[in-house]
């Protein structure tokens, strides 16, 4: 439904802007810029962050969880397993169902026990069974053609401005509110489906694991570690909550209740082998504190 939102938005400013054939070349348009997106490669955006794949022998027990997540999601392909060197808490995933990979930092590793790392690694196989990364990539396609034709129609406008108060013509004040403010709701609208897709990644985590608790945890262990860094070097004495609107993923608390929510509605826990989660004996990138920004845009 939110897809279908930004779709008709941009279309609306397509019908705007283009007469009455606006919306079906933002159709063509949008379908022709799908098509043609280079589809990147899940290793070469895991070398932007200097991760280093993981091999069976180099990580058995994460490969064991892996494997087993993979099939009860009905992965035919598994995704692959990369270590990146940072002291941050995170791991995300990227890539389609036919080729993905997981990317988990050392910071995460060593903060996480084996249940919690299971539940977050569980998150992530979410993500690829239901093509969150695809779709997102869909609704941010519309965000940046929204934003496009918002710039367009300003500046349409300023070209005609002399000519509507030569010839005393009237402005429709709707369409030029909806041309400025564009942009914002596109962003919103996408910011929500990203949302979304968290909280049915979570769901569907449990599903695999059997174990809300556990991600429960881990989320916890991320937000008190993880967020409390970022609110001490980047935002000193910060004390004003992010609105939820802002957020690409939902309140951390909000989360966590949701899961204990579901405590007894699965019972039967997944077994894992208690096998060691990564050899101590692999030679791992050179560790660099703090994580700082990089040309590439990222964070690590």
């Amino acid at each position: 439904m939110l897809l279908g939102l930004l779709f008709i938005y941009a279309g609306l400013l397509g019908l705007l802007i283009l007469g009455g054939h606006g919306f079906f070349a933002i159709l063509v348009f949008t379908a022709l810029a799908l098509s043609l997106t280079p589809s990147v490669s899940p290793g070469l955006t895991m070398r932007l962050y200097r991760a280093v794949k993981l091999l069976p022998h180099q990580a058995p027990g994460l490969h064991d969880r892996i494997n087993i997540l993979a099939k009860r999601a009905g992965l035919e392909n598994k995704p692959d397993l990369y270590y990146i060197p940072s002291r941050m808490l995170n791991a995300f995933a990227v890539g389609s169902q036919a080729h993905s990979a997981i990317g988990v930092t050392d910071g995460l590793l060593k903060t996480l026990d084996q249940d919690e790392l299971t539940g977050v690694l569980a998150h992530e196989v979410s993500h690829i069974r239901s093509n969150d990364i695809g779709v997102m990539g869909i609704a941010d396609l519309f965000s940046r053609v929204t934003r496009v034709l918002s710039l367009l129609g300003q500046v349409l406008l300023l070209i005609n401005i002399p000519l509507l108060v030569y010839q005393a013509a009237t402005i429709n004040w709707w369409v030029i509110a909806l041309l400025v403010f564009a942009p914002s709701i596109s962003a919103l609208t996408q910011l929500a489906l990203s949302r979304t897709r968290e909280f049915d990644a979570d769901l569907n985590a449990v599903r695999l694991t059997g174990n809300p608790e556990a991600l429960a945890r881990a989320l916890a262990k991320i937000e008190y570690i993880q967020g409390r860094w970022f609110e001490r070097v980047f935002f000193p004495g910060k004390g004003i909550p992010e609105p939820s609107l802002l957020r690409t993923h939902p309140p951390v608390n909000e989360r966590i209740d949701k899961l204990k929510s579901l405590k007894h509605a699965f019972s039967s826990k997944v077994t894992f082998l208690p096998s060691v989660l990564v050899d101590s004996a692999m030679t791992k990138p050179e560790l660099k504190e703090p994580p700082r920004w990089h040309i590439s845009g990222l964070w690590y």
